[in-house]
């Protein structure tokens, strides 16, 4: 199936983009919220599965009278701690990395700048995990998962659509690159997809994407280190960056990988 085959559903603040792949149907919820955020529910035979959650609570209210009519059998809760008010009574999954991530680590760093820069509208409380998982298939709802840790949280294969989620692509914006030895093993990871063949590759803040914006980002990335090397410090780097892709959005991330690279 190609990315733009989907039916689209106007809702007050989001959109949701709906994929028909016959028994199972993936709904890429747009969430229009201050981070970008994207949602996934996995659907087959009236039961879903969710993949990350809302994080405002604007956003909650609305993807749960959305999803009135299905039967949510889980919650698989990887990069995206936050947004415990949604859906509190669905069971959640995730590896212990992930909750370390979101109670400890660098997740919670995240979330707590958030709370202080969006203030009350943003959801700072943290799942509670009723499942931890580890590496290899779950199975929830009658929907197979394939889950792969990583260093921050967990991957997710979903064969029966052939796809992949992960937190971060985004073809033409710039992503969190932590050094050029971060870059090196992101390449190597889409590299992966492109070898596999995914169909889809689905991240927490982009629409759903396909190998052709994996070999887009690829050259992104290869370039992102060449240009570091030549650049004397972060200012630099982020205007040479800046005038080679000038329609690139998220500035933010751009600023968090120039201070990576330039420490």
């Amino acid at each position: 199936m190609d990315k733009s085959t989907f039916k689209t559903v106007r809702l007050a603040k989001g959109e949701m983009n709906i994929y028909d792949f016959g028994s199972v149907k993936l709904h890429a919820y747009k969430t229009n919220d201050f981070i970008d955020d994207e949602v996934f529910i996995v659907e087959k035979n009236g039961k879903a599965v969710i993949i990350e959650s809302p994080c405002f609570f604007d956003n909650s209210k609305e993807l749960t009278e959305y999803l009135k009519d299905v039967e949510v059998e889980g919650m698989l809760v990887a990069y995206h701690g936050a947004g415990a008010a949604f859906l509190p009574e669905v069971p959640k999954y995730a590896t212990q990395n992930a909750v370390d991530y979101s109670a400890s680590g660098g997740g919670k760093a995240l979330i707590d700048g958030f709370a202080a820069a969006f203030g009350d509208s943003f959801d700072s409380s943290i799942h509670k995990i009723t499942n931890v998982i580890g590496d290899g298939k779950v199975t929830i709802g009658g929907i197979d998962f394939m889950i792969k840790a990583t260093n921050e949280a967990f991957d997710i294969e979903i064969p029966e659509i052939n796809a992949v989620y992960t937190h971060m692509l985004g073809h033409d914006c710039h992503s969190i690159v932590a050094g050029a030895g971060h870059a090196d093993a992101i390449i190597a990871e889409l590299q992966g997809y492109i070898k596999k063949g995914y169909d889809f590759i689905l991240t927490s803040h982009y629409t759903p994407e396909d190998l052709k914006d994996a070999e887009t980002k690829i050259a992104y990335l290869r370039n992102l280190k060449r240009i570091a090397a030549d650049c004397k410090d972060a200012d630099a780097f982020k205007a040479e960056v800046g005038r080679q892709y000038p329609q690139y959005s998220g500035q933010n991330y751009l600023d968090m990988t120039a201070g990576f690279f330039f420490a």
